[in-house]
């Protein structure tokens, strides 16, 4: 199969949209199927730039602007070129809210089937930013939404809450499809790694219990919810990232250790070093970074909101929280942080093991390919 992917994010951005096609483009690769990127594109006076390869596959940058720390790639004709030269058998278009509409299109006028993947919940990240008119802005960010993704012949969502939001608002042609995880690389075993153990005596030099964070420090990830946590006995608060909020997290979370951006084996690393993991946004679609410690052996506390309900059996492979009552978040880090729990936390964490080891890229990459092909027969339906 021919597929042409269209993406908000890339490479060198890291995100769960650069994550998610990153992965997809390898088990396509090992599949044997053909693929192109297109994607925003780095200035050239940029540290870092965007790979012209990956996976062995073409990358073709488009121009793009900064907006609060994001690529945003500027909609262009370029990309009906782009895709005529290529013929796709399909279009599949991650996350798309600007250059991804443009994509859309092109695939539409064309006469090419397109997937539409929904990751973002960008309504509530408008109203987040939109100060008094946020009701207002978010809504019309559903009807943009929605006069995107009817373009698509089919959209996938990445968990139940955010199928639920999509049918919510009309949203046509909507099917679940979840996010895969590197059961591999993300490993409880990593844990006796001599690298790890030494990372775990430089954090916790007394034996503190580590509560973990992995993502963009940013207000929509909802970190201000961590002063919570402020003096828990016997604990250490660790966050792995960066974003705009690293200096007030320093000053709101007095012992908190920020290691920065990790990726790969760093970043492995750093979960096997953590006690248990945290996770505070209640705007997530899905929550990768949950499947990640999972996957390496971590119980997870996290809002019983959105994309975490689905990740989360409660009481089994971590506990979730009302996001709605001051001191949940707390109440449910203080009932795993306890010395003596570590057998406990041990017993979640291999049950949130077992559970993502069902979920490998090159299973989901496989319904993918079925959803792609389910879109190739409902375009050539229509268009009979």
């Amino acid at each position: 199969m021919r597929v042409a992917i269209v993406t908000e994010s890339f490479l060198p951005a890291l995100n769960g949209v650069t994550t998610s096609v990153c992965k997809v483009l390898e088990c396509l690769r090992a599949g044997g199927h053909e693929a192109l990127v297109v994607a925003p594109g780095t200035t050239p006076w940029a540290e870092t730039a965007a790979p012209e390869r990956y996976a062995g596959y073409p990358v073709h940058t488009v121009s793009s602007l900064p907006i609060r720390q994001f690529r945003v790639g500027l909609p262009s004709y370029e990309l009906e070129t782009v895709l005529h030269r290529f013929r796709p058998d399909v279009v599949h278009v991650a996350s798309p809210f600007v250059l991804g509409v443009r994509g859309l299109t092109a695939a539409r006028g064309l006469g090419i089937p397109s997937v539409a993947i929904y990751q973002t919940d960008m309504p509530s990240y408008i109203r987040q930013h939109s100060g008094p008119v946020g009701d207002l802005t978010a809504r019309a960010a559903w009807r943009w939404i929605r006069r995107i993704h009817s373009q698509a012949d089919i959209t996938l969502a990445p968990s139940s809450a955010a199928l639920q939001d999509l049918a919510a608002h009309d949203v046509p042609r909507v099917a679940l499809w979840g996010r895969g995880v590197d059961s591999t690389l993300f490993h409880p075993d990593r844990r006796d790694d001599p690298e790890t153990a030494a990372l775990r005596r430089r954090l916790a030099p007394n034996g503190e219990v580590l509560i973990g964070y992995v993502g963009r420090l940013a207000p929509e990830k909802e970190l201000h919810r961590l002063i919570e946590l402020n003096g828990l006995p016997n604990t250490r608060i660790v966050l792995v990232g960066d974003g705009p909020s690293a200096d007030i997290l320093r000053e709101q979370l007095p012992g908190v250790v920020l290691l920065g951006r990790q990726e790969g084996v760093d970043l492995a690393r750093s979960y096997a070093a953590f006690d248990l993991f945290v996770h505070t946004g209640t705007r997530e679609t899905f929550g990768q970074t949950i499947q990640e410690a999972a996957a390496a052996g971590l119980p997870v506390v996290a809002p019983a909101r959105g994309g975490p309900v689905d990740l989360i059996d409660h009481g089994t492979t971590g506990l979730l929280f009302d996001p709605d009552r001051a001191g949940a978040l707390r109440d449910a880090v203080a009932a795993l942080a306890a010395g003596e729990l570590a057998g406990e936390r041990a017993m979640m964490g291999a049950a949130g093991r077992a559970r993502v080891e069902e979920r490998s890229w090159p299973a989901l990459t496989e319904q993918l390919i079925g959803y792609y092909g389910r879109a190739i027969a409902q375009h050539s339906m229509a268009v009979a």
